[in-house]
């Protein structure tokens, strides 16, 4: 363990007595604890910066983005993985979560799969993973040995490495060229690390990802110009977005041209 680690979300909830409280008195008492989450990420934010930077530099050199966890941890970065083709238009393969367990462990635990300290680099290794890219390790704890170890591993073969925690001076950080501790306190049921630690987890994750790809120029002014067109309201949306940009004013025809290039981008492009 790092030199005076303390896990903080395992500490006591400072609420006793769930079980006694109203249902008004627990929503009231969760989302005060909640409301604490936002000021901790704003604190993380000298942390996140230079992370996104050096993201944004190996994408450019054709790099990609790995997130790597176990449990709620891992399963909140499939998510964020998964996100950006459709908002962004990027291809699948540019940013990749993966979790320990496997695609099994998304929707049920799978028993001790997260204290493998060998399956997180094989893992990651199944991606032909190379200095190019750039591992996030994300851990509530600090101190999962699927992900430490995974970190390590990319340390040996010069692979730029993140990390998101939620406890100050835990092992994963010490294992992470570039990381990032959002320290929200106890859990509001004590060591719950899916509920403000996987919110902050998550709010991070939004910040990284967005910024990357406002950065690599997948967004134009405040607009998803190059989401793609999945369904009706994105559709819709993106026929509104080519109206408003481009001066059309026939809905139909827009909506033509918009899904014959594929992309508002690409629309604009055209005309």
């Amino acid at each position: 363990m790092t030199e005076q680690f303390v896990r903080i979300t395992e500490q006591e909830s400072n609420y006793r007595h769930l079980d006694k409280m109203s249902v008004a008195e627990l929503l009231h008492n969760i989302n005060k604890e909640d409301s604490l989450v936002p000021q901790a990420v704003a604190k993380a934010i000298p942390k996140i910066e230079p992370l996104v930077t050096a993201i944004v530099d190996k994408m450019l050199m054709g790099g990609r983005l790995f997130y790597i966890g176990a449990g709620t941890s891992g399963r909140l970065g499939i998510v964020d993985a998964s996100e950006c083709p459709p908002t962004y238009g990027v291809p699948y393969g540019l940013v990749i979560g993966i979790i320990a367990g496997g695609e099994k462990a998304i929707t049920q635990a799978v028993e001790f799969a997260e204290d493998s300290r060998e399956d997180g680099w094989n893992d990651l290794q199944a991606y032909n993973i190379s200095d190019k890219d750039v591992v996030i390790g994300i851990a509530a704890s600090g101190t999962t040995p699927y992900v430490i170890a995974a970190l390590n591993e990319c340390r040996k073969n010069n692979i730029v490495t993140g990390s998101i925690s939620c406890n100050p001076n835990s092992p994963v950080s010490a294992a992470a060229d570039f990381p990032v501790e959002v320290v929200v306190g106890p859990e509001f049921v004590t060591g719950s690390t899916r509920m403000k630690s996987g919110t902050a987890q998550k709010l991070v994750l939004n910040m990284i990802s967005t910024s990357v790809m406002i950065q690599l120029g997948r967004v134009e002014d405040n607009r998803m110009v190059n989401m793609q067109l999945s369904n009706e309201k994105l559709v819709d949306r993106g026929v509104n977005m080519l109206m408003l940009r481009s001066g059309l004013t026939d809905y139909e025809k827009a909506k033509d041209l918009l899904l014959k290039h594929g992309t508002v981008k690409k629309a604009l492009d055209a005309l």
